[in-house]
């Protein structure tokens, strides 16, 4: 399959790609933030839309730009208010998709974007790839400043707090972090299903380790196999990429499921 340019850059990307959404779901899983990534997904679209809309050149500023400014509103309603995260994100996620589907509707150009509900992995090209490397190199710097005050801001706040660890700067670091993998994997994922690769490689790995480095580990393993055989299995079967990468990872996380219940007991 190496044959052809587009499986190459689709190789390269998912190389690229999946070892960000490995990292970055292991504090996703932790801090509860499932809901949190599934809105980002949402915001991306509204991003895309008012891009349109506005009439921006490039569909990528428009969902990177919307995607970064949502991500950072809900953080930061999030903690000055006193409703449940989970209502503040609620109330965000559903205001994007309808926002994004009323401006499309309106315009008629709902089938020209339809293709973000789904991706296309094999559509990357090279200009996208540097794109990517440029991501990727952002996010591994980042997530070594961040790690251990995310990592004891998950753990407890209060701690974090009195460490003089500023823990709303730190989770809005965190949440760009993610608005930016989400909004520029999104056009090869799609929309419908990004938020698969933000928890299943780390809930597949939480099964089977104890400890955080395995859990990392694991993690990251989990998103890049799932990855590579879900593009191999695309190509074999010509079906949609992302789909596919997704249900591998979802046979991975069952299969750590059956074990960590075998040795459970």
């Amino acid at each position: 399959m190496f044959e052809f340019e587009f499986m190459r850059n689709a190789f390269i990307a998912v190389l690229l790609v999946t070892p960000l959404f490995g990292i970055l779901s292991t504090m996703v899983v932790s801090n509860r933030m499932a809901f949190f990534s599934d809105s980002l997904g949402h915001g991306a679209f509204t991003g895309i839309a008012l891009g349109a809309l506005i009439g921006i050149g490039s569909e990528i500023f428009g969902l990177l730009t919307f995607s970064i400014i949502f991500a950072l509103a809900i953080v930061y309603i999030k903690n000055k208010t006193h409703s449940g995260a989970d209502t503040v994100i609620g109330v965000f996620s559903s205001m994007a998709i309808a926002l994004g589907l009323m401006i499309m509707s309106a315009g008629g150009q709902f089938n020209k974007f339809s293709r973000f509900l789904i991706g296309d992995l094999l559509s990357i090209s090279q200009s996208d790839l540097i794109s990517l490397a440029g991501v990727f190199v952002v996010v591994i710097f980042s997530w070594i400043f961040l790690f251990n005050r995310l990592l004891i801001s998950s753990v407890n706040k209060t701690l974090a707090r009195s460490r003089g660890i500023d823990t709303q700067k730190v989770e809005s670091i965190f949440a760009v972090l993610l608005a930016l993998v989400v909004a520029l994997s999104i056009q090869w994922v799609g929309i419908l299903i990004i938020n698969a690769l933000l928890v299943l490689p780390a809930a597949a790995a939480r099964n089977v380790t104890n400890s955080v480095k395995p859990y990392h580990v694991v993690s990251v393993a989990v998103a890049l196999t799932s990855g590579l055989a879900g593009l191999f299995f695309a190509y074999e079967l010509n079906s949609a990429a992302g789909a596919t990468i997704v249900v591998c990872a979802a046979i991975i996380y069952f299969a750590t499921l059956i074990l960590k219940s075998k040795f459970a007991r």
